[in-house]
């Protein structure tokens, strides 16, 4: 059987520029989550995964960066999650009864967003299979509001739920410069938190060769960490950010170090706010280099 999921779970735009494996065989699994139901400022999130698929094919599947190829790994594309218009309790169950599968059969999960509220429900899946996973956050903002317009669940609330799965010391942020004062204190008093994302990618690569060595990890990527100039759209940009290489150095530093990436996202790409087209090559490009650094055997 192609892809042991239930009828009607899974959506089937483009593909994911080489990602030609059958599920069986696959190292990583890739699935779009178009979710928009929380954005607190500019829609478009919802066209996030057609469109980084689609500007994938403008990139190489090669990178001289890590001498690595995406020809080289199998990695299955599974469509877009599909998810009821309004329903934001469906929508979230929908995700994670989706990436559960592939997270028990330990292979690696690559999920293109849609709004950073999907971050939830992956590490919800994700912890059925590593219950001692910590998760890195790549963002322009602290994502710790416990409620946000009165709502428990938002893309702005999105790393307090987090954290309120995996506990202190276990959420590590890396850029946020925007947030509400008492967010921002949170952030210190959990103790894992860094402006300057090179900064925190090395503090958190020392940890890899000592406390955190072979500790899963998941890491979701917010495309507002850019700098806008960079990466205009997004629902929330936040001047101030790092640029492209910048970014990638943070990774590159995480893989030499060995980190075990079991799940990884890229969310809050609104294509629409950005008629030039260049927001989702850079998230293409990003998701191609996270599939290449972070390759390599899960252990079981």
């Amino acid at each position: 059987m192609e892809e042991p999921w239930s009828p009607g779970l899974w959506e089937r735009p483009g593909r994911f520029m080489a990602a030609e494996a059958g599920y069986p065989e696959a190292q990583w699994v890739l699935a779009g989550a178009p979710l928009e139901l929380t954005v607190s400022y500019r829609a478009g999130t919802r066209w996030g995964p057609a469109r980084i698929r689609e500007a994938s094919y403008a990139l190489e599947t090669y990178s001289p960066h890590l001498d690595r190829d995406l020809e080289e790994l199998a990695i299955h594309d599974a469509g877009d999650i599909a998810l009821p218009l309004g329903n934001l309790g469906q929508s979230l169950a929908r995700i994670e009864a989706a990436l559960r599968r592939p997270y028990a059969g330990g292979k690696r999960v690559l999920l293109l967003g849609g709004e950073h509220l999907v971050t939830l429900a992956a590490v919800n899946a994700a912890l059925d299979r590593y219950p001692d996973l910590v998760v890195v956050q790549l963002d322009a903002h602290t994502d710790l509001r416990d409620r946000y317009l009165d709502e428990p669940y938002s893309h702005a609330t999105v790393m307090r739920r987090v954290l309120d799965l995996v506990g202190p010391g276990r959420l590590w942020q890396l850029g946020p410069r925007s947030g509400l004062r008492e967010e921002f204190q949170l952030a210190r008093e959990q103790g894992r938190f860094y402006h300057d994302v090179e900064e925190g990618a090395d503090a958190l690569a020392g940890q890899l060769a000592g406390p955190l060595q072979g500790v899963p990890l998941y890491l979701t990527v917010d495309i507002d960490v850019l700098d806008p100039s960079v990466a205009p759209g997004t629902g929330t940009p936040e001047p101030g950010g790092p640029d492209f290489a910048t970014l990638l150095r943070a990774l590159y530093r995480l893989a030499r170090a060995g980190a075990r990436v079991v799940g990884a996202d890229i969310v809050e790409t609104a294509p629409p706010l950005d008629p030039s087209g260049r927001t989702e090559i850079v998230a293409a490009k990003i998701a191609r280099e996270i599939l290449l650094a972070f390759t390599g055997e899960v252990a079981q």
